[in-house]
């Protein structure tokens, strides 16, 4: 079993920073690709960043330029740096991680969320 756990989040005026951390643990053999997601009041869960464990990187359109997605494998550990924050980026955060649990089997683990909130 992994489990994945956020950390970071919180209340913030718009044009303030946050960054999110997020710490997976368990039975890891490698981890592919770490995302982090959210998910506001009434809407779909939509992606925010990715990154895979070469450094590839995708950002969404709304983050691009403001959010910073960042990875320490040796601690499988993702970050996100967001910077300009706006109303708009109020949401739960949630982390995901496309984890080998061992060379032949590959699994998707979700966080529990974070919560941030951006006033304006």
């Amino acid at each position: 079993q992994v489990q994945l756990v956020e950390s970071g989040g919180g209340l913030v005026q718009a044009g303030g920073s946050l960054r999110l951390s997020c710490a997976a643990s368990g039975r890891i053999f490698r981890i592919n690709t770490m995302g982090w997601y959210r998910q506001a009041p009434g809407k779909q869960r939509e992606l925010v960043a990715t990154i895979v464990s070469g450094g590839s990187i995708n950002y969404a359109d709304s983050v691009k330029g403001r959010f910073t997605i960042s990875r320490d494998n040796a601690r499988n550990t993702v970050y996100l740096l967001m910077n300009s924050l706006r109303p708009e980026d109020t949401a739960v955060y949630y982390c995901n991680g496309d984890v080998l649990v061992n060379p032949g089997t590959r699994e998707k683990y979700w966080g529990p969320g974070t919560q941030v909130t951006v006033s304006s």
